[in-house]
């Protein structure tokens, strides 16, 4: 209690009992008391709400009004609190008791009583009022604390809750609401499992009751439903609030939406995954490409070694003749090996880049299927393997380019005879299947790995590309084979049991609706050139003059040596330069360039030829060149050739070239 004196007002119209009043509460502290006194009711409740005494001595019979009328007017005129009255009575009354303190008397005493504790009684009422004051506050300040906690609450972006010690939730804010599209009965307690996904509740159930059962933070990661119905990821997570004793009086908890910081999380992952294929992509197609330059290496050098070989060993002359052919045959052999690795190389290049053209026709399955098994007949017998064929005569006609299907063909049976080891077999069905051909080449050689099977289609793709491998090869063949077979509308699959299981390739190719019937006619693979030899009795180049431009010593004295052994009159060039000052001084029938020379070109030759004037610039000219593609075919002829030949070429075919543009046409001509 202060220091302050307390004022007491005392309405009572006897003036005996207020001095005994007085006398009772200060007995012998007097200074610690201010008395105020009155001996009428209105003017007893005019001075409290003046002077705003600390305690009120009320008598309950009055002059001018009772002592309940007094507690009546007196609270009704209080905002706050209420100022403690003690009523006094001359005559006891347990029913006047009772209705003093309903109507907020703090206390009840009967004058007659002889008590010397009236101050006792006063210090009472007075700390009753101040506590009671004081509680109204705390509540007050707790009513303003829980709004002023659900305000923020509510306007965090986060979905809020609270639980009891039990896990029970007892509280959500709005946004929880907003969120789940629910009422607060709808969610209390254990309602929330209805917002969450079936199969993962009991998961996210068995974690929180772990969380209770330890007191720990709680942390976890779900989809909850939204009012729309659509699940978005929350990152939960409550922290258990404790009492002085450390026991848990309320848990609070959050849900933050992660969706969006989720789906980024994926994509990057997503793109860290692609961009990490991508470079393993690139890793490997580097391999492959230092796997096949130092393959295609290994394939130009090997036929080169025998052709070089064999050239100086007959250049120092062989006396026998046995011995002679065999190094001409080795020579050409091998020469035609490389040819055909070139034409691969072509063939892929045009594939890629969607240029190679296709004669479409309609042909019978039987003719292609045929001529193919003929050109690879002499390599299955060399190696006794058997050859089978089985053809279905309903097969019907295809559409399609006879001489690219019959590649396709050649390409699968050298496979399956290079893969087949000696006395082994090979055998072809061709069979009809719905509105489809099927061609099947099926062996009994090494198989395919189950893991390479996937990719034996893949350009550059061998399933042994090691220095100790058994066959040789660019590996191109059978992507070839697959491009070439989609371009006509089929499919192509590879089975195979494994390693030393042999392996099926089949081809489907859909059938022609109109049937017409083709002429019988034997095709050769259309790399696999015929071996015409040089028949010059058949072709007249007598008395040509042909100037020939070539700045390779060995192609020019080649084409040279062609040309005379038919009897034409040959001059050679090994520039553009050196052949313009020969047509100052010849007038040749026919002019054959290379295209691809130093300083000057042949397009560039050829139109300072053209630019001349007079005879000179209408000399018809032939472009034979290595430059095989067919937009170089295309430039060769805009540029004013009229032939374009590409290297190498047959000495019979260059001979009829020449024949044609000089116009030695007529001539049967056996090629």
């Amino acid at each position: 209690m202060s220091d302050k004196p307390l004022r007491i007002l005392i309405v009572d119209d006897s003036p005996e009992d207020r001095a005994t009043y007085r006398r009772r509460i200060t007995r012998d502290t007097a200074d610690k008391y201010q008395f105020l006194e009155t001996s009428l009711g209105e003017a007893g409740i005019e001075l409290a709400r003046k002077e705003k005494p600390d305690c009120i001595l009320l008598d309950y019979n009055l002059p001018d009004l009772n002592g309940l009328d007094f507690l009546d007017q007196l609270r009704a005129g209080e905002s706050e609190g209420t100022t403690p009255v003690v009523m006094l009575t001359g005559q006891g009354s347990e029913t006047v008791a009772v209705e003093s303190l309903r109507r907020g008397a703090q206390d009840y005493l009967v004058k007659q009583l002889n008590s010397n504790d009236l101050q006792h009684v006063v210090h009472r009422a007075i700390e009753h009022v101040a506590l009671h004051a004081q509680r109204r506050h705390a509540e007050h300040e707790l009513r303003k604390s829980q709004e002023e906690f659900r305000a923020m609450a509510d306007s965090i972006p986060q979905l809020a809750w609270m639980a009891r010690p039990d896990g029970w939730i007892f509280w959500y804010n709005q946004r929880w609401h907003a969120y789940c599209g629910s009422t607060p009965a709808q969610m209390e307690g254990w309602g929330w499992k209805n917002v969450h996904e079936p199969a993962l509740l009991p998961a996210i159930i068995e974690r929180w009751k772990a969380a209770i059962a330890s007191a720990l933070p709680w942390e976890d990661t779900f989809p909850l439903r939204r009012h729309d119905g659509e699940f978005r990821w929350h990152l939960s997570r409550a922290l258990p609030f404790h009492d002085e004793k450390g026991d848990v009086i309320l848990w609070f908890g959050t849900n933050t939406d992660i969706t969006e910081e989720r789906n980024k999380a994926e994509e990057r992952e997503r793109l860290l995954q692609s961009e990490r294929a991508a470079r393993e992509e690139s890793e490997r197609a580097g391999r492959m490409k230092d796997e096949f330059l130092a393959t295609l290496s290994h394939e130009l050098r090997t036929p080169l070694n025998a052709i070089l070989g064999w050239s100086q060993l007959l250049r120092r002359g062989m006396d026998d003749k046995e011995t002679l052919e065999e190094g001409i045959s080795v020579i050409e052999r091998n020469a035609r090996v490389q040819v055909q690795l070139i034409e691969d190389l072509l063939d892929m290049s045009r594939i890629i880049s969607g240029k190679i053209r296709l004669d479409i026709q309609p042909v019978e399955t039987a003719s292609f299927v045929g001529a193919a098994i003929e050109t690879v007949m002499p390599s299955a017998e060399a190696k006794g393997i058997r050859l089978q064929k089985v053809m279905d005569p309903q097969a019907g006609p295809i559409s399609g380019d006879p001489g690219r299907l019959q590649q396709v063909i050649w390409n699968l049976l050298s496979n399956a005879i290079k893969f087949t080891p000696k006395g082994g077999r090979v055998q072809v069905i061709v069979a009809r299947v719905n509105s489809h051909v099927e061609i099947s080449v099926t062996d009994s050689g090494q198989g395919i790995k189950p893991e390479f099977l996937p990719h034996v289609f893949e350009r550059f793709r061998q399933a042994d590309a090691t220095t100790t491998r058994s066959h040789g090869g660019l590996g191109l063949g059978l992507a070839i084979v697959k491009h070439l077979v989609e371009l006509h509308g089929g499919t192509i699959q590879a089975q195979s049991a494994g390693e030393g299981h042999g392996s099926s390739f089949t081809v489907s190719l859909p059938i022609v609706v109109v049937h017409r019937r083709m002429p019988d006619e034997k095709r050769m693979h259309p790399r696999a050139s015929t071996k015409a030899p040089l028949d010059c009795d058949s072709v007249s180049l007598d008395g040509l003059t042909i100037l020939v431009v070539d700045d390779e010593p060995d192609a020019r004295n080649l084409i040279r040596r062609v040309l005379q052994e038919c009897k034409a009159i040959v001059i050679t060039a090994e520039s553009a330069s050196e052949a313009m000052k020969l047509l100052e001084d010849h007038a040749p029938d026919v002019l054959v360039s290379d295209i691809g020379m130093p300083q000057v070109d042949g397009y560039e030759f050829l139109k300072q030829v053209r630019s001349t004037g007079g005879k000179v610039a209408s000399i018809p000219a032939i472009a034979l060149t290595a430059f095989a593609r067919s937009e170089d075919r295309t430039r060769a002829l805009l540029a004013g050739y009229r032939v374009h030949v590409s290297k190498p070429v047959e000495p019979q075919e260059l001979v009829a070239t020449v024949a044609s543009v000089a116009g030695r046409t007529g001539v049967k001509f056996n090629g």
